[in-house]
């Protein structure tokens, strides 16, 4: 399957559009992230939305022209005021009119004599700008363009505004958007007539055209007709390729195991609890899932606390029982080690080996480790990166878990499941999702949520207070301490930063360690893994009372007795991140609180992000007021993770139209796996438009 020829136009590099020199071409490169030795092509011209619009279609005489109006004027030129000699900050002033009055335009540093070229006495010009008052005469500042008038039709009346980067002028990217809209093909629709009529949407060609050269403001708005079909299209390319994905990882090579519940049961009666119906269902549609003759690919999300492990243990006794070993992979040794300190007292009550396996191992340990594995002898492993790395061989590996997945890209889970032949895959995270971004992110999976949390769980009081209450604060931490509580500090930043006025981890450290001497410890980041292990397990048998962190303690670790989590400069945190730190404490029986410390001013967002967290402990809530309050910002954490960032579609305004893209593409690879035929050639030329090289490579190899 090659690219359509018919796209061509649109996969030329910049370098061969008329005006695109060498410096241009490598501006561009670098401002659209061309990969490595490559350059910026036409579709990157294309896939640049514009951020708003100028309208400069108000054409008024100058009396209707108000303070602050951009409007487009036909003016007579009148005469010029040069600055007198010597005088450079006094500006050039042309004094112009028409039939209902009078107004200047004002030039600063005006050399060169470009002004009077621009501005001839005595002719007639179109001045288009923003109107100003100065000692009661109304003035337009450097207007933004100067027009003869018989050229009016190059002056853009309704003009896209666009991200810039240092160097690239907006009128030199307006002018090379023009050059590519109109060498936009004409392509073969992937979407149905009747979904076309009843939406009222343009094709492709003409909402690009309708969005970067509109004819009025409307056809630019973000809910436009034109914008939601480019937002649709986005939304359907991203779709299908992840359902391709997931038909390449269940098509035809799973196993249908088979359960005696042996292992299972002693595994049920180990545990201190018993399970939350929540936990029963997500173990029932897992059991169910590796029952069946197709590779398992599910999304297990729970909120903080809501017990995930357990579950995934249960999976992986039932893997077990038909004879499988099990991988869980977490995206940090630290969690890896207390999934491991979870794990091992029940695997051995149900008689499971149990093996943690991470990159800082000594080498003969890390040998007989392997060997165990190759053999089989080890049933479940825990590790991190290190146990998709070509050395680990597993004797049958048929269930692999995946933690905080969001961490790891799509290639490198699929990385781990290809060490088994038939392997079966669970995705475990504990930041919950908004259904949205489930179809955005793991559209290629099917879902189970945990919503309650297991039995004994405590609320969490949570308190806002100011940075100026920080006495107290200390003051009620003694006393919380002297009884017998342990509690976590946190800093966004390990060190002092010249750029932010915020309190780093460190000298948090120093100045609390002159109150609480050795019974405070700091841990972050940048130390070793060696070094943060030590910390934390002083931390997790009591021997320190307070432990200063940044967020390297925001998933995942657990110590019950901690029951005080303090964070400061709150305001600087994600809502999700909030969620996640406040999840460390209410682990253990006593009731816990949870301190957020801010400095004023607040934004409204800040604000807004502390009202929420105040008011509840629901993740599924705070999710959804996440994706409200960040819009298109990452709900998930960090962007090079490998999860898709949209260039078209903007979430919280065409959210609604990823369900249509979801069951859209699922019908249409229902209905022609293989994409071929007509209808199948026009959804691979969306494919390649937007450039999703994964599903094109898992159609080619058919």
């Amino acid at each position: 399957m090659s690219r359509p020829s018919s796209l061509d136009p649109l996969f030329r590099s910049l370098h061969a559009i008329k005006g695109v020199g060498d410096k241009l071409a490598a501006l561009l490169s670098r401002f659209f992230g061309a990969p490595e030795g490559q350059e910026a092509i036409a579709l990157d011209i294309l896939m640049h939305m514009p951020s708003g619009v100028v309208d400069r279609s108000r054409q008024v005489g100058i009396a209707e022209a108000y303070l602050n109006q951009i409007v487009t004027l036909r003016l007579h030129i009148d005469r010029h005021q040069p600055p007198p000699r010597g005088k450079p900050h006094v500006p050039h002033r042309v004094f112009a009119h028409d039939q209902t009055g009078d107004v200047q335009l004002v030039f600063f540093r005006a050399q060169g004599g470009w002004v009077e070229k621009a501005l001839p006495v005595g002719e007639e010009r179109f001045v288009s700008g923003q109107i100003g008052f100065f000692n009661g005469e109304k003035q337009i500042t450097h207007p933004d363009y100067i027009v003869e008038a018989d050229k009016f039709d190059t002056l853009p009346l309704v003009e896209p505004v666009y991200p810039l980067t240092n160097g690239l002028s907006s009128k030199a990217l307006a002018k090379l958007v023009r050059q590519v809209v109109e060498t936009v093909p004409a392509l073969p629709e992937w979407i149905d007539d009747a979904t076309i009529a009843e939406r009222r949407w343009p094709s492709f060609g003409e909402a690009m055209r309708a969005v970067h050269l509109p004819a009025n403001p409307a056809e630019a708005e973000l809910w436009s007709p034109a914008r939601m079909r480019l937002a649709y299209d986005e939304y359907l390319a991203g779709q299908l390729t992840l359902q391709l994905i997931r038909s390449s990882m269940v098509a035809a090579h799973g196993v249908a195991r088979q359960f005696t519940g042996e292992i299972t049961e002693k595994v049920t009666a180990a545990l201190p609890f018993s399970l939350t119906e929540g936990q029963q269902q997500a173990v029932e549609d897992i059991r169910a899932d590796l029952a069946k003759p197709e590779r398992m690919s599910r999304l297990l999300q729970g909120d903080v606390g809501a017990g995930k492990t357990v579950v995934a243990l249960m999976a992986m006794a039932a893997a077990a029982e038909s004879g499988a070993q099990s991988a869980m992979m977490a995206p940090t040794e630290l969690l890896a080690n207390q999934h491991f300190r979870t794990l091992k007292p029940l695997c051995e009550a149900a008689g499971l080996g149990c093996e943690l396996l991470t990159g800082k191992m000594p080498a003969g340990e890390r040998r007989a480790i392997l060997a165990r594995i190759a053999s089989g002898e080890t049933t479940i492993v825990v590790g991190t990166h290190a146990l998709f790395q070509s050395g680990v061989v597993f004797h049958d590996l048929g269930l692999t878990v995946v933690d905080e997945q969001h961490r790891f890209g799509v290639h490198q889970r699929l990385a781990l499941s290809d060490k088994g032949r038939h392997t079966d895959l669970l995705v475990m995270t504990a930041t919950p999702i908004p259904r949205t971004l489930v179809l955005t992110h793991f559209g290629d999976m099917a879902v189970s949520v945990l919503r309650q949390k297991p039995k004994g769980r405590q609320p969490i009081d949570t308190a806002v207070l100011s940075i100026k209450d920080y006495g107290r604060v200390v003051a009620r931490l003694q006393a919380r301490l002297a009884e017998g509580a342990q509690a976590f500090w946190v800093c966004p930043l390990v060190e002092e930063s010249e750029h932010l006025e915020v309190v780093a981890a460190e000298d948090r450290f120093a100045e609390l360690r002159k109150v609480f001497g050795d019974q405070v410890a700091l841990v972050h980041g940048r130390m070793s893994a060696a070094a943060k292990d030590e910390v934390m397990s002083r931390f997790a048998a009591n021997e320190l009372k307070l432990l200063i962190a940044t967020t390297v303690i925001e998933v995942g670790v657990d110590v019950p007795n901690a029951s005080i989590m303090i964070i400061e400069h709150a305001e600087r945190f994600g809502l999700a991140q909030l969620h996640q730190l406040r999840g460390r404490v209410g682990r253990g029986s006593q009731r816990s609180a949870c301190l957020l410390l801010y400095k004023e001013p607040l934004s409204d967002t800040a604000r807004a992000r502390l009202d929420t967290i105040k008011s509840t402990e629901d993740g599924f809530e705070i999710a959804e007021r996440d994706l409200e309050l960040r819009g298109q910002g990452d709900v998930l954490g960090t962007r090079q993770s490998g999860m898709p960032g949209y260039r078209l579609a903007v979430p919280d305004v065409h959210r609604h139209l990823l369900d249509f893209a979801h069951e859209d593409a699922k019908a249409a690879l229902a209905a022609n796996p293989g994409l071929v035929g007509e209808r199948g050639e026009a959804l691979r030329t969306l494919l390649y438009l937007f450039r999703k090289d994964q599903a094109i490579q898992l159609i080619r190899a058919g």
